[in-house]
């Protein structure tokens, strides 16, 4: 389904980004294949009796953190995901909060117990890999929706660290919290989009502040709440994986590592505000078309972007 989703317009470009997908994703259903395979002829499906009376538990461990590897999108298999956003909007609304890199989450939320503490510290140095490779990557993309999937990238960077430190709970709290102002940005960015003959390029989007009310509104407190502004959703969940690394075993390095990509999250943040809405290009797309129904749609996620955080916490 998510081949046939992404390579819903004819064109060269989908079908290689649903090619590169499909083989990425199927690459991971082989390895969870011979994972069950092996637990049925086990007898249990429960991995964390297996590392202390076999061998092949850690290599178990291993292999679920591979297949989780590809659904997640954590590097290096993180390719997929931003090659995914030449579906429509809503699918990749749909795809990058809510189905593909979700599945990959619960796998290890499910099998965290089992996980041999050497395959942890594997799982927070590929995590921080993946942070600071897609904020980097983020800062230098001129893509509308290349930039929101490499946030999504970052994001799952974040979720993943927190799991390798062995915090199920603000993991998936975090999960929770990203789906949904992550579904209004791609939905702005949809409007965006569709509403100036197709552009995507935000060296040619420009001075719409001043004609897009709702979309700049929820583009503007979606980043707010990204960024983790005090009292808003991305603020309660974020602050907690702050604090619950700083008083872990963590080294130097590796706590310096994640400040650099929380920071680069800030800077993404604000060139796209800056570009999209303030900055006044020469050839600046001007026309905007609001619809009722969007806006009725944006006004829900802007309430659950800012109230979701204290009502899950």
């Amino acid at each position: 389904m998510s081949y046939l989703l992404i390579v819903y317009y004819i064109r060269n470009r989908s079908f290689n980004a649903g090619i590169l997908t499909i083989l990425i994703n199927r690459f991971g259903d082989a390895i969870l294949l011979v994972i069950i395979s092996y637990l049925i002829i086990n007898g249990s499906f429960e991995v964390y009796l297996l590392g202390d009376y076999n061998v092949l538990g850690e290599v178990i461990s291993l292999l679920i953190l591979l297949g989780a590897f590809t659904k997640r999108a954590q590097v290096p298999f993180s390719s997929w995901l931003p090659a995914a956003i030449a579906a429509p909007t809503p699918v990749s609304a749909l795809v990058h909060s809510s189905t593909l890199v979700t599945a990959g989450i619960y796998i290890l939320i499910r099998y965290l117990p089992g996980i041999e503490e050497i395959t942890l510290n594997i799982l927070v140095f590929f995590s921080l890999i993946t942070l600071i490779m897609a904020g980097i990557c983020a800062n230098y993309e001129k893509d509308i929706k290349k930039i929101i999937a490499l946030s999504t990238l970052r994001q799952l960077g974040v979720i993943i660290f927190v799991l390798g430190l062995g915090n199920v709970i603000v993991g998936y709290y975090h999960i929770l919290i990203h789906a949904i102002f992550k579904a209004l940005l791609f939905l702005c960015a949809g409007g965006f989009i569709h509403s100036i003959i197709n552009y995507q390029d935000i060296r040619y989007i420009g001075g719409l502040g001043r004609i897009s009310y709702f979309f700049r509104f929820g583009v503007n407190r979606c980043r707010i709440a990204l960024i983790g502004f005090p009292f808003l959703a991305g603020f309660y969940s974020k602050d907690l994986i702050c604090e619950y690394m700083l008083i872990g075993n963590l080294n130097f390095y590796f706590c310096l590592f994640f400040f650099i990509g929380v920071g680069l999250t800030r800077m993404y943040s604000v060139k796209l505000i800056l570009m999209v809405f303030r900055f006044k290009k020469i050839f600046s797309m001007g026309v905007v078309l609001e619809r009722k129904l969007i806006i009725k749609r944006i006004k829900l996620l802007i309430i659950g972007s800012w109230a979701n955080g204290r009502l899950l916490g």
